[in-house]
């Protein structure tokens, strides 16, 4: 198994987790859309490694998506998904903000578009 592969089946496996949550009778947000955020990153720095780059130890889809738009300048249109899910990597995992509902469907359907792309780009 190969760097790239094993980033990409950790963000799979984070993305079917938040498809997964958010489709229970009563879903979990904050899971659903930290789950959603984890599976943006991890394809980001999938395509970072299939570039030669070792990605950095970082959480913010932003600077990751800068660093992958030197590769891809087309990546530049997933920023406005990016900067959607960006908070939830960290500020759902701790009391003060609470995801809704409806901000775990958003952030399906944003990671759901991320993951598209990156995979398309990385030939999966």
């Amino acid at each position: 198994m190969t760097a790239v592969s094993e980033w990409a089946d950790k963000a799979e496996a984070d993305y079917k987790g938040a498809a997964g949550l958010n489709r229970r009778r009563d879903p979990l947000p904050d899971l659903v859309c930290y789950h959603a955020q984890q599976s943006a990153e991890k394809y980001l720095k999938a395509f970072l490694v299939a570039q030669g780059a070792v990605p950095p130890a970082i959480h913010d889809l932003r600077q990751l998506l800068l660093l992958c738009g030197g590769y891809d300048p087309l990546l530049a249109g997933l920023e406005p998904l990016a900067q959607f899910l960006n908070p939830y990597g960290v500020l759902v995992r701790y009391p003060g903000l609470s995801a809704t509902v409806e901000e775990g469907k958003e952030a399906v359907k944003a990671v759901r578009q991320i993951r598209a792309v990156l995979r398309a780009r990385l030939g999966l």
